[in-house]
């Protein structure tokens, strides 16, 4: 008897859902408290905790309507074979318009061009919901989305076709064929995306001579971080959330702020901690280590395909008669979405170690009190959730929540005296 894989999948989808739907109620309780943790009293006035306290509430309550319905419509597509029927409509749709229905690379084209315009479609009653009601209803968004699906149908095409090619020619290599492609990509998207790409969406314009400007080139030139440009981002046409962050190779680095930032944050010391704090991830080699992570993990990854594109018992679980390689991967996808949860929960662990690392390099910097100041404002200006479950944000942040940073500066000074 055939291993039920489908179900086996589906099983664990909904397991997944259950589970992070009980960490969702349990966040939505702590949205839901009156008052503020202590230690953020009289840190944070009542009327921005108010209001983030709405916001937190709007954006959980359409939360749990959006993960139901995208994990209905997920295991309704899995269990009655929508993605097979689609495979074989999409060679249908090629012999209809000419073109060569025994290409693998043009029946992949057609099938993802499909399921996008399918995910486009269904999502977007809810992308609207959220960025022009809820985002436009408590300040933040100016969205525009044309641009991102234009860029997606621009690159994802030849990205695909390379690789169905190595998937299909990469023998017993091909784990390293397809991480060696990949590594290659995210190089060079890492080198054209602030160049090329970012000013399709935002315009970029030389930090102005001043105090601020001098008072980040000094922390720089203190810290041997090679500083070659330093811009501000129209941030505020799209969204009033606030934000800084560094990008570049060896000796051509540049740092970026949001407009939203320079505003928010009146003090300009507390815009340098800001970027003291981003600097200490540079400095402590935490771009570097989870460049190498994210390296090993998708090497892995692949290594995992690899062991699992051959079983014809897996493809025919999910209707497939044949094993055509973007389907591999998608249904290598979902058979390790455990592994996935328990790989995402530790690269938070070590991220909020990070971050906990970078204010305590900011602060030995003399920047702990400015910090302090600048991550509350950026707090309350973001309108981010003031009460958080313990559990939820363990697996779900990347960031430690406000109470835990404020804690640890604290804990800092006092060792300090």
């Amino acid at each position: 008897m055939a291993f039920p894989y489908l179900e086996a999948v589906i099983g664990i989808m909904i397991l997944s859902y259950i589970f992070e739907s009980y960490l969702d109620l349990r966040q939505h309780a702590a949205h839901k408290l009156p008052n503020l943790p202590k230690t953020l009293e009289g840190v944070i006035s009542q009327e921005k905790f108010e209001k983030s306290r709405a916001y937190s509430l709007d954006k959980s309550y359409f939360h749990f309507v959006h993960e139901f319905f995208t994990i209905f419509t997920d295991c309704m597509i899995l269990y009655y074979g929508i993605l097979p029927w689609f495979w074989k409509k999409s060679a249908e749709f090629l012999l209809v318009v000419g073109l060569n229905a025994e290409s693998e690379i043009w029946q992949t084209l057609v099938f993802l061009a499909g399921l996008m315009i399918w995910s486009q479609i269904t999502d977007l009653p809810f992308s609207l919901y959220s960025t022009f009601v809820i985002e436009a209803r408590h300040g933040f968004n100016k969205l525009d989305m044309l641009k991102g699906i234009g860029l997606s149908i621009l690159l994802g095409p030849p990205i695909v076709s390379a690789l169905v090619v190595i998937g299909k020619k990469g023998g017993p290599y091909l784990a390293i064929y397809l991480w060696g492609f990949m590594f290659v990509l995210s190089i060079v998207m890492m080198t054209l995306y602030p160049i090329l790409i970012a000013p399709l969406f935002n315009k970029f314009t030389p930090l102005p001579e001043g105090e601020l400007r001098e008072g980040i080139e000094k922390l720089a030139s203190s810290l041997k971080f090679p500083l070659k440009r330093l811009y501000v981002v129209d941030g505020s046409t799209r969204s009033s959330h606030s934000n800084a962050y560094m990008y570049g190779f060896f000796n051509n680095k540049r740092i970026v702020l949001y407009d939203t930032l320079i505003q928010q944050c009146k003090n300009e010391e507390e815009i340098v901690a800001v970027i003291a704090h981003e600097l200490g991830h540079w400095k402590l080699n935490h771009t570097l280590y989870s460049f190498v992570a994210v390296q090993i993990i998708t090497f892995l990854q692949f290594g995992g395909y690899t062991l699992v594109r051959k079983l014809v018992g897996l493809f025919r679980s999910f209707g497939f008669d044949t094993q055509p390689v973007i389907i591999g991967l998608i249904i290598f996808q979902h058979t390790v979405i455990p592994l996935q949860h328990l790989l995402s929960f530790g690269i938070n662990l070590v991220s909020r170690s990070f971050e906990f690392q970078a204010d305590a390099f900011a602060k030995k910097l003399g920047y702990g009190t400015a910090l302090r100041a600048g991550l509350v404002k950026l707090q309350e200006e973001n309108l981010s959730a003031m009460n958080t479950d313990p559990w939820y944000s363990a697996y779900h942040y990347s960031h430690p929540p406000l109470v835990e940073r404020l804690a640890a500066i604290d804990e800092l000074e006092k060792k300090e005296d």
